[in-house]
């Protein structure tokens, strides 16, 4: 009779929890910090220290857009290596960078939670440092994530910071060379497409990254994850139907498409809000350059777009057999 659990078995304990911990952080922390500062401000005598956290908070505002607060020890965590393992993650690079410039790494798809640049880019589980010696990365993202007391630190100690173009500029500008700024370019919007097998990127008028690239002369680089969109399922509601027309309306009032998606439980077998345990390789490709132009014209933006999108096309068509996907399948560009 088996009375203690084996390593197998504490090994897969503990990449459900380091999972477990980072999806539900933001619903956790938000959801906790609401809370305890009402019962604080309505049912104790304790008010002022909701009103130092929000002192804190205005003071510390724009540092999200200076380049956040980066803690080395918080990035190089054993959790994260878990938290690695558990799909696993495994990023690739197909050529060297020099850390005597600055890019701009643009990723695709975003799928549900980025889970697999999350892992990449804001922890070492992945060996960054070592794939990419002398390059320090800064995953952007959401700037309302840094309006939360806590979990705005907890994301600025993995290297976050936000994605906005005051903070892209600073971070070009301020912090010398070596510097790898990541963007999600799909953001929200493209988890509607979140599906497995699915490969609609949402890119077509997505065209910011492309005029900060020319104002800054930062090189592109194409970065695309294999198996990112197949980590949740998702309910699609016949066109017309109540679930449907709640999407759109809840679309058109915050411009954000809910989605009804599922995953996995604790357990592999039972339902739930976390990602399936599947693999994700990303695949980092060719720096393409770009010329400074501080003024670029709509003309100019519209051909360096269109050379990134034949770069990234050029990436996936070269990689995509190896991972499952058929040679006559493409890069849908909506």
């Amino acid at each position: 009779m088996k009375l203690l659990p084996s390593k197998m078995d504490l090994k897969t304990a503990l990449e459900v929890f380091a999972v477990f911990q980072w999806t539900l952080s933001i619903v956790m922390i938000i959801t906790t910090v609401i809370l305890v500062n009402l019962y604080l401000v309505v049912f104790t005598p304790y008010w002022p220290v909701t009103v130092l956290i929000l002192t804190w908070l205005a003071f510390d505002w724009k540092t999200p857009q200076q380049g956040g607060r980066r803690v080395n020890c918080v990035r190089n965590w054993k959790l994260w290596k878990h938290y690695s393992d558990y799909f696993p993650l495994k990023l690739l690079k197909t050529h060297d960078i020099s850390p005597s410039q600055n890019y701009i790494l643009v990723c695709h798809p975003h799928g549900l939670m980025s889970h697999s640049y999350f892992g990449h880019f804001a922890t070492e589980s992945s060996g960054f440092s070592k794939i990419f010696p002398d390059i320090t990365p800064y995953l952007l993202t959401l700037g309302a994530f840094f309006w939360v007391p806590f979990f705005r630190d907890y994301l600025m100690c993995s290297g976050c910071c936000s994605v906005s173009q005051s903070s892209m500029d600073f971070l070009l500008t301020h912090k010398g060379t070596g510097n790898m700024l990541v963007v999600v370019v799909g953001g929200l919007a493209e988890c509607r497409y979140s599906l497995p097998g699915s490969t609609t990127l949402v890119l077509k008028n997505r065209t910011g990254f492309v005029r900060t690239a020319l104002r800054h002369g930062v090189a592109l680089i194409p970065a695309y994850s294999f198996g990112e969109t197949d980590l949740y399922n998702q309910y699609i509601f016949p066109p017309g139907s109540l679930g449907n027309r709640f999407q759109k309306l809840f679309q058109r009032m915050v411009h954000i498409y809910p989605c009804a998606f599922y995953g996995r439980g604790f357990t592999e077998n039972s339902w739930g809000l976390l990602p399936y345990a599947r693999p994700v390789t990303t695949i980092v490709g060719k720096p393409l350059p770009v010329p400074k132009i501080e003024n670029p014209s709509q003309e100019m933006v519209a051909k360096y777009h269109a050379l990134y999108i034949d770069a990234l096309c050029k990436l996936f068509d070269q990689h995509k057999t190896r991972f499952g996907i058929s040679e006559t399948q493409e890069l849908v560009i909506a």
